[in-house]
């Protein structure tokens, strides 16, 4: 059985979170912060969290710290098998 790297997972993280806030992939970097930085509200974060969670059919709790672009990577990359 062939898992998905963790590049291939951060790409698709990455792909989401600018498909659904409409932000070239080029402006999201690891360290990006999504509320200082790239203007995110909560509603964007949830949206996100929700289609992370179907893609990858994982469950993110509310009380998972999700501060960065990278965070979402990470905990994506810990939880997901595929």
């Amino acid at each position: 059985m062939v898992t998905a790297t963790a590049p291939s997972i951060a790409q698709k993280v990455v792909h989401i979170i600018s498909r659904i806030k409409r932000i070239q992939p080029n402006r999201l970097r690891v360290t990006s912060q999504l509320h200082k930085e790239l203007g995110f509200d909560t509603a964007d974060v949830v949206d996100i969290i929700l289609a992370l969670e179907k893609r990858f059919k994982i469950v993110i709790p509310d009380e998972v710290p999700l501060n960065t672009v990278g965070d979402f990577v990470e905990y994506v990359s810990i939880h997901s098998k595929n």
